[in-house]
């Protein structure tokens, strides 16, 4: 998928989310499933929900409930923890000292690494 293509699908998506209508996003995210892997399909996601969280927050909150795949959100969230990992050690966090991730993928974080990630 080249970038034209690409900026294209997070549009429909965009579009798909602010429907909030299950069975035309539903429809998208099965199509992109014959063309994206998981992870990629997981990070259009991401970029998708990136371009209405300012606009329409709530229908990121309604796609998050009702629209993403288990293991396509499952994907969201390896990809969102190893970013706010990466970011809390750039700002001089340690891991397994001020945040650690258990063996479910759940982030757990200092009230320190907590602010942190609020204000970053």
């Amino acid at each position: 998928m080249n970038h034209l293509e690409l900026e294209q699908e997070i549009g429909k998506m965009a579009i798909a989310m602010m429907s909030r209508n299950s069975l035309i996003g539903k429809d998208l995210i099965a199509d992109l499933r014959g063309r994206l892997s998981v992870d990629s399909l997981a990070a259009l996601m991401i970029v998708s929900m990136e371009r209405l969280i300012w606009s329409d927050c709530e229908s990121v909150i309604w796609s998050l409930s009702y629209l993403i795949p288990a293991d396509v959100m499952e994907e969201i969230r390896r990809i969102t923890a190893l970013v706010v990992c990466q970011r809390l050690m750039g700002k001089g966090f340690v891991l397994g000292k001020d945040f650690s991730i258990d063996g479910t993928g759940q982030l757990m974080l200092s009230e320190n690494a907590k602010t942190a990630v609020v204000v970053a």
